[in-house]
């Protein structure tokens, strides 16, 4: 890491400070979902939103878009919604000089830097698979050509967990292509006053954007240079591993309560979504703590639990909790003459 990383490093945890501050003149609260928000974005990673009607989903993700001054588009997702009302169609148009007909294409709501995914699970799996497609491979294909979404890209999507009669839930194979799994709980009480305060009320807060689209991406590059010693990955891919009930090592309520566990993508995003964290938090090295942190919303998408788990009220969450008390951090020894200042040392020299 040159001087100018560790610059780029800086200012990426004072950005941090900055966008949490502008957030909080419209969202009340959802500390957690914002600070997770933000360490899959600078992962490029895409997230998925689950809560019930009503706690500043749509909201959040637009004051986050307004903060990084990105192109934001929302997509409205219904059972009649089609793939090209999403990624785009052509169209024929008439050439007044040569007066030759010729297609040309017509971009959809998805060519934008944010694109929020309302209640995906009520369009068909045709229409969910397009946008998947494109979250995989940054591109769209319309009539044989190849068309680049513009960077950074990311998808925001929510969900929400009533009513499931008559919607298409995702896949566990596409479920997978989400970094996270964002669970936006109710606020507290002294939060639910103080957004009635705010909404029954005229106040008109405007947010001031922090990054431009540029600037995002040059720091998303540092986060991928970010350190990570051996022992603090091994403790990342411990905790993944132990989620696989035919794992040797797997505790006894993985075996009773998981039907099939975290394939190797959560291990990837785990290591990388703790080493974004790392660099929001100001730090140039990564803790078992970032693991930690990290772990609920990368893992609780990508655990199946049985009906043994179903019929005793476990969910993921809990096998997630169980599992970090079950596995031994590693210890991080102090930065003084330890192990972790042996990296950043190393990092900082080269």
């Amino acid at each position: 890491m040159t001087t100018a990383d560790l610059q780029a490093v800086h200012q990426l945890h004072e950005a941090y400070g900055q966008i949490t501050r502008e957030l909080s003149k419209v969202v009340v609260g959802q500390q957690s979902v914002i600070e997770q928000l933000l360490v899959a974005m600078f992962s490029r990673g895409h997230c998925l939103l689950v809560g019930v009607p009503g706690l500043a989903k749509t909201l959040m993700i637009r004051s986050v878009a307004d903060a990084l001054a990105l192109q934001f588009s929302r997509v409205q997702f219904t059972p009649d919604l089609m793939p090209s009302d999403i990624t785009g169609t052509e169209v024929i148009q008439e050439d007044k000089s040569t007066g030759q007909r010729v297609f040309r294409f017509l971009p959809g709501p998805i060519f934008a830097n944010i694109v929020l995914a309302d209640e995906i699970n009520r369009t068909p799996p045709k229409t969910q698979a397009a946008l998947l497609e494109a979250m995989q491979e940054n591109q769209v294909t319309v009539g044989g050509q190849r068309h680049l979404l513009p960077e950074p890209f990311f998808v925001l999507a929510t969900q929400n967990p009533i009513e499931q009669e008559g919607t298409y839930p995702l896949p566990e194979a596409q479920l997978d292509r989400f970094m996270f799994h964002v669970w936006v709980d109710y606020p507290s009480m002294e939060e639910e006053l103080e957004i009635v305060k705010r909404t029954t009320a005229e106040q008109d807060f405007k947010i001031v954007p922090t990054l431009s689209a540029e600037h995002i991406q040059q720091l998303v590059r540092i986060v991928r240079k970010v350190p990570v010693a051996d022992h603090v990955a091994r403790y990342a891919l411990q905790l993944v591993r132990m989620t696989r009930r035919n794992e040797p090592d797997a505790p006894a309520f993985v075996k009773d309560y998981v039907l099939w566990g975290a394939g190797p993508r959560a291990s990837q995003y785990l290591v990388l979504g703790a080493k974004a964290r790392a660099v929001l938090k100001g730090r140039l090295f990564v803790t078992h703590e970032d693991i930690q942190a990290i772990a609920p919303p990368v893992l609780r998408h990508r655990l199946k639990t049985n009906f043994n788990a179903d019929a005793e009220g476990i969910t993921p969450d809990e096998i997630v909790r169980r599992l970090i008390a079950h596995v031994t951090p590693p210890a991080d020894e102090d930065p003084a003459g330890g192990k972790l200042a042996d990296i950043v040392r190393s990092q900082a020299a080269g």
